[in-house]
């Protein structure tokens, strides 16, 4: 059963209205974000999901604050370390770090209106996700207490994004992993959909559905690089979404012609769209499922220039591992059967748990199982507004890897 409704109410970000933090006894102290319950002594029972906790050793010494839920195994979510405290000096600190990031180090605004303004553990802020789309700052929260603090941070991120409206979506499947759900809130006057640029290139973003935060903008950068090989090139983008990939082959790289292929209806109608928008002629997209596709395109002996593999997240618990690796070399082995000579196939995936290497020699392995040599000549992740911290490896999720077949 879900939390109560009490549960979802927003907080204040100034710690001084509430009581005291809680007091938790953490067993070996360490720096990373993640507090799992295994790893707690005693702590005060009189907590409440989402509460501020103070975190000890087993010596008294303040190891630090985080964000509590009782029903996650994730239990506490470490923001600070040592004596200091996420007060709001501290909150607005950490919120303006990450926008200069963007707008000032890495100058996104030049570029695009659709990027990661803060990246959860990356920034220092475990549970939260904030994308900016256009005039629109849409929060998708990981954790109870994120969700329950979205709000004020919003009210700290608007001024300096300059932006106008705000959305609040919980994450995927946060029922199973913090015991919470609620539905979508927006702020006054929300569009239905904006919108976005990247590269010159125009997206539209629909808020009434879509995957994650509405659009996957660690993908900027490949989608610019994919598209410099696609010059007069046949491209098959499998797994499309809204057309990223096929937008941008035909707008920035002069493909010859381009087929997107996608199974959600409404992100294919999306698609279909954005080639409109940028008067892209000579792109199609179909609604189908991809293996199903490239299996009849191999039956009618089609061959492609340029292909791109980009599944979903196939992998989010530990159970869906196995299926998830017959899949992903499944698809990449129907892949290299497409291949024309001398193709580029950009293959990737954002399963977390799937490491690096193991990625690449199912990929390999795909390769070497339907005969045909390529050669690996580049890796890549997330655009660079994706950070990955320190302490925290396990946040680096997107694994692309560039491959041409001989």
């Amino acid at each position: 059963m879900p939390l109560g409704p009490d549960c979802l109410l927003q907080r204040p970000l100034d710690i001084s209205s509430e009581r005291e933090p809680p007091r938790f006894e953490v067993r070996s102290p360490t720096g990373h974000p993640f507090v799992f319950r295994k790893r707690l002594g005693h702590y005060e029972r009189t907590a409440q999901p989402g509460d501020l906790v103070r975190l000890e050793t087993s010596s008294g010494e303040t190891h630090g604050y985080g964000l509590f839920n009782s029903r996650a195994e994730m239990t506490v979510r470490q923001l600070t370390w040592g004596e200091q405290v996420p007060d709001p000096d501290w909150w607005e600190r950490q919120l303006a770090r990450a926008v200069m990031f963007r707008r000032e180090f890495l100058g996104l605004d030049a570029v695009t209106d659709a990027y990661r303004v803060v990246h959860a553990e990356g920034d220092g802020l475990s549970g939260l996700i904030v994308d900016r789309l256009a005039d629109v700052l849409v929060v998708e929260a990981y954790s109870l207490g994120m969700y329950q603090r979205a709000e004020a941070i919003l009210d700290i991120l608007t001024p300096l994004c300059e932006t106008t409206h705000g959305l609040l979506r919980p994450a995927p499947q946060t029922l199973e992993h913090e015991g919470f759900t609620a539905d979508p809130i927006g702020s006054e006057k929300l569009p239905e959909k904006v919108t976005v640029r990247e590269f010159g290139t125009r997206f539209r973003v629909d808020f009434s559905g879509g995957h994650k935060t509405g659009f996957y903008c660690d993908q900027r950068e490949n989608r610019r690089r994919f598209a410099g090989f696609c010059s007069n090139a046949r491209v098959l983008d499998l797994c499309c979404y809204t057309g990223g990939f096929a937008v941008q082959s035909k707008v920035l790289g002069q493909a010859r012609n381009v087929i997107g292929v996608e199974l959600d209806e409404q992100a294919t109608e999306l698609a279909r769209q954005n080639a409109k928008l940028n008067k892209a002629a000579n792109v199609q997209f179909v609604q189908a499922d991809a293996f199903t596709y490239a299996r009849d395109m191999l039956r009618n002996e089609r061959q492609f220039d340029a292909i791109v593999v980009d599944p979903p997240k196939l992998i989010r618990t530990s159970e869906e591992m196995g299926e998830a690796r017959g899949k992903y070399f499944d698809l990449n082995r129907l892949a290299f059967q497409l291949a024309a000579p001398g193709a580029l196939i950009l293959t990737c995936s954002c399963s977390g748990r799937m490491s690096s290497d193991e990625f690449t020699r199912l990929v390999m392995g795909a390769a070497n199982n339907v005969g045909r040599s390529v050669r690996l000549f580049d890796r890549s992740g997330a655009a660079g507004d994706h950070p990955v911290a320190a302490n925290c490896l396990e946040s680096d999720y997107l694994k692309a890897l560039w491959l041409r077949v001989e």
